[in-house]
């Protein structure tokens, strides 16, 4: 007898994995030409997909002016990885985190939209995006700066 999944005693089961190919949006015979988007939207989309995963992966990170370098490396490798990323620079704005804890008692801080500046190219299909991060009127505002190559 094996240990089955969760410390069950019994048979071990073998899991049986499925692929059933999902068909895309662009597949659906309803769909107009006049629909799709065009490779300017799809790449804006792909840099808005890194932009939520990287802020909301990272957001509430324990972070000091120590670990701040070594998490924007982390940060920009974590999000590199990422289908038609081409380019990620993350800036931990140590200044800011040495100003939030020059009367705290603690020797970290949790990582916010107030610390980072972020910059993040995309190329899809030849369309390079370039989007950007930076706090703006107290909230940290995600913009598309240019867009190169459209359609």
């Amino acid at each position: 007898m094996g240990v089955a999944p969760f410390g069950r005693v019994g048979t071990t089961r073998q899991a049986v994995r499925i692929a059933i190919p999902l068909p895309t949006a662009l597949e659906h015979s309803h769909m107009t030409s006049d629909t799709d988007p065009t490779v300017a939207e799809a790449a804006c989309f792909e840099a808005g997909i890194k932009f939520g995963t990287l802020y909301h992966q990272f957001a509430g990170t324990p972070v000091s002016p120590d670990s701040a370098a070594s998490l924007a490396r982390a940060m920009e490798d974590s999000i590199t990885n990422q289908p038609h990323c081409a380019a990620v620079t993350v800036d931990v704005m140590v200044d800011e985190l040495e100003a939030e804890l020059a009367d705290s008692a603690a020797d970290y801080t949790e990582l916010t939209g107030r610390f980072l500046e972020v910059e993040i190219v995309v190329d899809y299909e030849g369309c390079e995006v370039v989007t950007r991060m930076a706090m703006e009127d107290g909230y940290p505002l995600m913009r598309v700066e240019s867009v190169r190559g459209r359609d």
